[in-house]
């Protein structure tokens, strides 16, 4: 898995097509703020998400792997003139958390964890750590994405500052995929632009096996809708979007 270090710098230009405002509208509408305030941002990244959560009313912390994406979250929380408690831990070893009202896990982070026994442990930590009706959220890559868009590479991108070259290849597992991709950043002092290299790994599962592991654990009220709607994932679904109740 990428530590997202020099990624982490270039992580929001690259992010301003994820409907933020879906994810705090599907949060909200099952677990208002009002009664459900204790919230753990897991994979929040650079605090875009958190922060919008927070301005909504939750008392938000969060995790990371990657210690320059929290020193940008940090920043932009106390920017908007407000805390939150963030720690640089994996999610599969999830500790020190508990009486949780709302745990999230955002924008595919779940598919980094690319073990199955880790992807558990993940789900499980968060079981216990979540208050008694407290509530998941996460989303998850489609097997369609997966195995069909994704290599469909190479992608491009380019907006003048920051280009990329992204070039995907199936991974050592089923439902697996390496993404390698090349970032020229354009230095405005200079006018030159800086290449650096990203690798990273992504799995993802059917979406079957996730309800029958969050319900060993001990999950109920499962919910699964696709693609930031209300409906029922169907082949041809991106995005899966999971809902579960401690």
């Amino acid at each position: 898995m990428s530590s997202y270090e020099r990624f982490a710098h270039v992580y929001d230009e690259l992010q301003t097509d994820i409907p933020y405002n879906s994810y705090v509208e599907w949060i909200e509408q099952h677990a208002p703020s009002k009664h459900f305030p204790r919230l753990l941002d897991i994979g929040c990244g650079t605090g875009v998400l958190g922060l919008m959560l927070a301005n909504t009313g939750y008392s938000v912390s969060g995790i990371d792997l990657s210690e320059d994406m929290l020193a940008i979250a940090a920043e932009r929380f106390t920017e908007a003139g407000l805390q939150a408690p963030l720690f640089c831990m994996s999610m599969h070893e999830l500790d020190g958390f508990e009486a949780l009202d709302v745990v999230t896990i955002a924008i595919d982070s779940l598919n980094y964890v690319v073990e199955q026994p880790d992807v558990y442990s993940t789900l499980e930590r968060i079981f216990h750590a979540l208050r008694e009706g407290g509530q998941l959220f996460f989303d998850v890559h489609s097997l369609f994405k997966m195995n069909e868009i994704f290599l469909d590479g190479p992608f491009t991108y380019d907006n003048g500052e920051i280009s990329y070259v992204w070039h995907t290849e199936p991974g050592d597992y089923e439902h697996s995929v390496v993404h390698q991709m090349t970032f020229y950043v354009r230095d405005v002092a200079s006018n030159l632009y800086e290449r650096f290299d990203e690798e990273h790994f992504q799995r993802t599962f059917p979406i079957e096996q996730y309800m029958t592991w969050l319900r060993e654990i001990g999950f109920t009220d499962v919910e699964v809708t696709a693609d930031f709607t209300d409906e029922a994932p169907e082949y041809e679904s991106e995005r899966i979007f999971i809902r579960a109740v401690k």
